[in-house]
């Protein structure tokens, strides 16, 4: 009754996931199993293009064992990586705002049967909040919230928004938010847009029906199909950035990427472009989570064959790993196909205050095993060869959805990201960094700088460079 309820309650904006088949996807699932070695090296060998992969072919590599093979996996992943990202690595922290949620999600510390003292962050600590983020800083936020239509109604999120971009320091401000919150609307997602949010990312957590229906038990959030079809009704809205994510860990792994894949060739098919993101969270544990009644949690290995995978599926989208990975999986993770990762990461409304005053307190929607500093991070970084960047010029000069899509697949995009990743770091280095991280730093953009190819981009990002030294600030190409 749930469904039909909330069905009729959105009338005509509400539409049948029908391109998730349960039945084609296991289909699909048991032919992989059949597939050769030398299937395999076939599919490597087309996937070193970055054209993509069919389901079928991803459902192939789903099933490798052969550690032979993996490797080879692993490598061709990481060329594709660096053929479109190079070594750059971009920089976000996640903004929780209210942790009010009328969902009853069994797998999420904010289900509403979860008793703890809620809050939800007055403006003021909004604009706080944001302070010691930019201090951090961070550039790109992640702006989190959970489901209340009367303690976080979509006014309260824009206000949030407002209060964000309003905060202005002495080293700058907040220059992108990308916002995750539930499935809304087609006319609320417009009043995102008109905020000028960054990419709508919205996790689908499970694909597979029966786990969904079993996983929400009560709450708007019990739609599947409401719930699946979000992405398309923001796009219809004009957010043409839109990130995908599943719960890795809920059911079988196998499963859900290649859902998630038929999800994207629809996405791209129905609306013109496929995920700007996708996200890779895996289940931890939660403040009021039973962590050991999920069946499907995913090891390690599983874990890196799914983010090799999925950069050979879709080479373009981003792929963004949370704090919820330890340090030494996420620095492993970055060479098969990770391109975005959080730093100083809080998962509780107001920690980022509570940590400063030394309180602690908060309930964070799950824990944090990744507890370095953004210095530590961007160290860590910069003694792997990686370039770190803080970069939001693509999405202020609009270069979004299916641009940004044509100038990644003809690699005119890279003419700007280099240039942009080594202006954003060095604007760090002299606004934040420590003495060690800053002669580190000089040295990691001396050897990137070689890797702009065109001699005339790489003499106007000296210029820039130099002007970013005599004290001018957010310079982008």
């Amino acid at each position: 009754m749930m469904g039909f309820s909330l069905q009729k309650k959105h009338g005509e904006q509400w539409k049948a996931a029908d391109f998730i088949n349960n039945e084609a996807i296991e289909t699909l699932l048991q032919a992989g199993k059949n597939a050769t070695p030398q299937d395999v090296k076939a599919i490597l060998a087309k996937a070193e293009a970055a054209k993509g992969l069919t389901p079928e072919e991803a459902s192939i590599l789903l099933h490798l064992e052969d550690e032979t093979l993996l490797a080879e996996l692993y490598a061709v992943a990481g060329r594709v990586k660096e053929r479109i990202y190079g070594k750059r690595v971009v920089l976000f922290a996640p903004l929780y705002i209210s942790d009010h949620c009328i969902n009853d999600c069994t797998y999420c510390g904010y289900r509403k049967d979860h008793k703890f003292n809620r809050r939800k962050l007055s403006q003021d600590e909004v604009a706080e909040e944001v302070k010691i983020l930019e201090s951090m800083g961070h550039k790109r936020l992640a702006v989190e919230a959970g489901e209340h239509p009367q303690e976080c109604p979509i006014d309260y999120v824009l206000e949030s928004l407002q209060t964000i971009y309003a905060q202005k320091f002495e080293n700058g401000s907040i220059r992108r938010a990308n916002i995750n919150i539930a499935a809304d609307r087609i006319e609320n997602y417009a009043k995102l847009k008109e905020a000028g949010i960054g990419t709508y990312i919205l996790f689908q957590e499970t694909y597979h029906r029966p786990t969904y229906e079993k996983l929400h038990p009560g709450g708007p959030k019990a739609d599947y199909d409401w719930h699946t079809t979000a992405h398309h009704r923001a796009m219809k809205a004009g957010i043409d950035d839109v990130g995908f994510g599943v719960l890795f860990g809920l059911y079988d792994y196998k499963f859900e990427v290649i859902a998630m894949l038929l999800h994207a060739l629809d996405l791209e098919k129905t609306m013109g472009v496929g995920p700007h993101t996708v996200s890779v969270p895996r289940m931890r544990p939660a403040a009021g989570v039973n962590y050991e009644t999920f069946p499907y949690l995913v090891n390690d290995n599983e874990f890196a064959k799914i983010v090799a995978i999925l950069r050979l599926a879709v080479p373009y989208a981003g792929i963004i790993l949370s704090t919820r990975e330890n340090a030494a999986s996420r620095d492993k993770l970055l060479a098969y196909g990770v391109s975005q990762v959080s730093a100083g990461s809080c998962t509780g409304v107001g920690g980022y205050q509570q940590e400063r005053d030394g309180k602690g307190g908060e309930t964070p929607q799950f824990y944090v095993d990744d507890h370095r500093s953004t210095d530590d991070m961007l160290t860590a970084l910069c003694e792997s060869g990686w370039l770190p960047s803080f970069c939001t010029a693509c999405y202020r000069q609009g270069r979004t959805g299916d641009r940004f899509m044509e100038l990644a697949k003809s690699g005119e995009i890279q003419n700007v990201c280099q240039p942009n990743a080594i202006l954003t770091f060095k604007e760090f280095l002299i606004d934040y960094a420590t003495p060690e991280l800053k002669e580190l730093g000089e040295r990691v953009i001396q050897k990137h700088l070689a890797d702009i190819k065109r001699p005339e981009t790489r003499k106007a990002t000296l210029e820039k460079l130099a002007e970013l030294e005599a004290g001018k600030r957010d310079i982008f190409f």
